[in-house]
């Protein structure tokens, strides 16, 4: 590849990480516009440790020019060299929109969520098509899809711990979605009520780099590192447990996704309602305005992406 297709990738990361930074939008639906999609899963699912391994050798032999050669080639055929550079632009981007929205929360927490929940109620809405609920089993896993949803956003703030584990599990969890077109893993996190916990971490980290005081900053890396370990695990185990389900039973799995958005929608209406002082006309109408452009946003994505095959 040139440098030019390198660099098309590394935007392409860009696409995806702006996209998984925001609960309700999905970095698997950019990869999909995009054109790598495929390219992306088989990356993935092509990962083998054992491969990773055999490497090692030709590693420690690096000064070595055969051994170059052979690492060089080992990596190739794992699609290394494509996952680090569309890798390093899905952080760059997350980590600048997460930047961004942690400071909308902090400066306007009402409108922020009625924003999120814009984006997520729209995507619901543009999804719901995607699904067939005709039978019984498929009606008991939307069912229990919105109300595990629905009861773990209500409480999952106030009981889940906010430890190294509990940032582990939210990664292998959240990178799930995050490869699912159409299926947000932000969205996941703010279900869990990790997500703050995280803009949160990247922004702290974020204001220590650039203080220079790095002191302040061993707190906020633990815990993005423990979240980032979690992502590395789930990308070869759970995703790969999703896709199975998706392959095997896609109906049921889409119907059980979609429908824990929909129960999801819970986590930011409360927090609207919760942040909203006072209810006056231009109070509602400035929520509805902020809401309806996120769903806009949403609808404007599909209509974009309507001719792509998931």
């Amino acid at each position: 590849m040139s440098a030019r297709d390198w660099v098309a990738v590394y935007l392409k990361g860009v696409g995806m990480g702006a996209a998984d930074a925001v609960p309700g939008v999905s970095g698997g639906t950019i990869a999909l516009i995009t054109g790598i999609y495929d390219r992306l899963i088989g990356a993935l699912a092509g990962l083998d440790p054992r491969e990773a391994w055999a490497l090692l050798p030709f590693l420690a032999r690096v000064h070595q020019d055969d051994a170059r050669a052979e690492l060089r080639a080992g990596l190739a055929v794992l699609d290394v060299p494509f996952l680090v550079v569309l890798g390093l632009g899905v952080v760059s981007a997350a980590v600048t929109v997460a930047n961004l929205v942690e400071a909308a929360r902090a400066s306007a927490p009402a409108l922020t969520y009625a924003f999120f929940f814009g984006l997520i109620a729209a995507s619901v809405v543009v999804l719901w098509s995607e699904l067939d609920i005709s039978t019984p089993n498929r009606k008991f896993v939307a069912l229990l899809g919105f109300a595990l949803a629905f009861a773990v956003s209500g409480q999952a703030s106030a009981t889940l711990p906010t430890g190294l584990a509990t940032m582990f599990v939210a990664g292998a969890i959240a990178i799930c979605a995050m490869v699912l077109p159409g299926v947000s893993g932000s969205l996941l996190l703010l279900t869990l009520g990790q997500y703050h916990v995280i803009t949160g971490a990247v922004g702290a980290a974020t204001d220590a780099v650039l203080n220079a005081n790095l002191g302040n900053a061993t707190d906020p890396v633990t815990t993005l590192a423990a979240f980032s370990v979690g992502a590395a695990v789930g990308i070869v185990s759970f995703a790969r447990v999703v896709a199975w389900a998706l392959d095997a039973y896609r109906a049921a799995t889409l119907t059980f996704l979609v429908m824990l958005m929909a129960g999801a929608l819970r986590a930011p209406g409360e927090v609207v309602l919760d942040e909203t002082a006072a209810w006056t006309p231009e109070t509602a109408l400035a929520l509805l305005a902020v809401g309806g452009v996120g769903a806009l946003a949403v609808v404007a994505l599909e209509r974009a992406t309507g001719d792509i095959t998931y």
